[in-house]
């Protein structure tokens, strides 16, 4: 059993939460739309063909604002596809997935759906195969309140009023060689930076993100950023981080160090933009939009990929990248929402890719039952509880070798605090020794000037790291509640190894 103390000062205080720290991604990519939120055919299928039993368990999931339609297959993708009469809508190939697009849902029917989940539309436009034209096409149907030939092709499809969207991603990953359209920074720097101009003359308060590099391990990171900084710095609010973790060679006690690694990303690009600002003798301060994040075995142990399709030709919603999760899984997926809040000074927006059946929290069979992933609980459990402000909580506690980062604390922490009480977010990264920690509430009574007592907790852990929800066995691996409690002014947790635990005091 190893002893962990931390200290819970609300004047060590990060920065109020943005909602959209708490996002979702919705991308046309193999099941997660059709045979996933839309299913006409479905028992719980409401009249518009969304099922019923996955608007519930996203509206308990807790996601603000979701990206939309893509991710690699916004590179090819011609929105306007997408509206008007269905029987009207061509069919097309999508390239990144190799896959069949029937364009049933497009983006009237997805803002229906958000309506019904009640979350925000994040939209990303096309700057690998199209441009800055179909931007301000797409921003003007979209935005435009003044009577156009595009306006009245929204009203004749249904939508007199604005869409309104806010958030606007200038392209997806588009230092990756895979992306359709790839480019290099010099050459998307300048695109970006001419459609984000361009699209600040129709709708002067969009908050527009540029992207920055597919992952912290791309040979171009850091030269990537700071490049495209250099010529977007005045047109864009956020830059992109994207970053994916799974356990490699059954080393769990490295995947559990991955919150490390995000940390590590986001400072790295926080200092390039910063640096780009310094160069410019500006205070503008460039936020981070980490707009696709999760757990995903991208890689299989013989080295490949799962990302194309096991049909042959170029099947409609074939089954792809349908991970499924474990104890150990979450508990990793955990830690990387700490982080994110941890840094919540410069992320200021974030989106869990995907949603529903791929590599998703939220699984479906066609014609049958919806269920939650382990993924589900930290991910629903901590949008609910983190209200008000980040409080940083450093943690004294054993450690262990990694060997891509060093020595790394075995318990990791952070607590938020709004009106009505705290909720403190703990992870047991150690694969071998339980912990317990305790904290020292006498900062926070003091501040408070009154006692605090525990009114709810949650532990996620299985004695089998490799437990999972399956469409046999849906409740296999929950939550329980944690040993927690308070003495006077100091909180005792009881952590078993390889758990992640929220407490919530009032």
């Amino acid at each position: 059993m190893n002893a962990a103390a931390a200290r819970l000062d609300p004047h060590h205080d990060i920065a109020d939460i943005d909602r959209r720290l708490f996002g979702g991604f919705v991308e046309h990519l193999g099941r997660h739309i059709y045979d996933g939120i839309f299913e006409p055919g479905h028992p719980s299928a409401d009249d518009e063909g969304f099922r019923t039993d996955v608007i519930a368990l996203v509206e308990e999931l807790g996601v603000s604002t979701i990206r939309y339609p893509g991710g690699n297959f916004v590179s090819g993708y011609r929105w306007e596809d997408g509206i008007g009469p269905k029987d009207e809508r061509p069919r097309r190939l999508d390239l990144a997935w190799h896959s069949t697009e029937t364009n049933e849902v497009g983006l009237h029917e997805f803002q229906a759906w958000l309506d019904r989940v009640g979350s925000e539309l994040m939209l990303a436009v096309n700057l690998g195969t199209r441009g800055t034209q179909e931007a301000l096409e797409l921003l003007e149907y979209a935005n435009v309140e003044a009577q156009t030939a595009w306006t009245d092709r929204r009203a004749a499809n249904g939508r007199e009023t604005p869409f309104g969207v806010k958030m606007w991603c200038l392209g997806n990953e588009m230092d990756g060689p895979w992306q359709v359209g790839h480019k290099n920074a010099d050459d998307y720097g300048k695109l970006a930076s001419q459609t984000a101009k361009a699209m600040r003359m129709i709708d002067p308060g969009v908050e527009l993100v540029v992207c920055g590099s597919s992952a912290r391990s791309m040979p171009t990171f850091g030269a990537w950023e700071r490049t495209v900084l250099e010529h977007t710095f005045d047109d864009v609010d956020f830059i992109s981080c994207h970053s994916y973790y799974q356990e490699q060679g059954g080393n769990a006690q490295e995947f559990l160090a991955s919150g490390v690694d995000m940390a590590r990303f986001i400072e790295s690009v926080v200092a390039i933009a910063d640096a780009v600002a310094a160069t410019r003798k500006s205070d503008k301060r460039i936020m981070i939009s980490f707009d696709e994040w999760n757990v995903w075995y991208l890689h299989n142990e013989e080295g490949g990929q799962n990302d194309k399709p096991a049909e042959q030709g170029w099947p409609v919603a074939p089954r792809l990248l349908e991970d499924q999760y474990h104890a150990l899984d979450a508990v990793v997926f955990g830690d990387l929402l700490i982080t994110l809040l941890q840094h919540a000074d410069r992320v200021r927006s974030a989106s869990l890719a995907q949603l529903v059946n791929v590599i998703a929290p939220i699984m479906t069979e066609p014609g049958g039952p919806a269920w939650r992933q382990t993924t589900f609980f930290p991910f629903s459990i901590t949008s609910r509880l983190a209200q008000g402000r980040a409080i940083r909580v450093p943690v004294e506690s054993a450690t262990f070798a990694s060997a891509a980062h060093g020595q790394v604390a075995a318990v990791n922490a952070v607590a938020t605090l709004d009106d009505e009480g705290v909720s403190l977010f703990v992870v047991n990264r150690s694969t071998t020794d339980a912990a317990t920690l305790r904290v020292d509430l006498a900062p926070l009574v003091r501040a408070l000037g009154r006692p605090v007592e525990v009114v709810e907790t949650h532990l996620l852990h299985d004695d089998d790291l490799y437990a999972a929800n399956t469409l046999g066995e849906p409740g296999r691996v929950s939550v329980r509640r944690a040993a927690a409690s308070v003495d006077g002014e100091e909180l005792s947790i009881e952590l078993p190894a390889v758990s992640w635990a929220a407490v919530r005091l009032a």
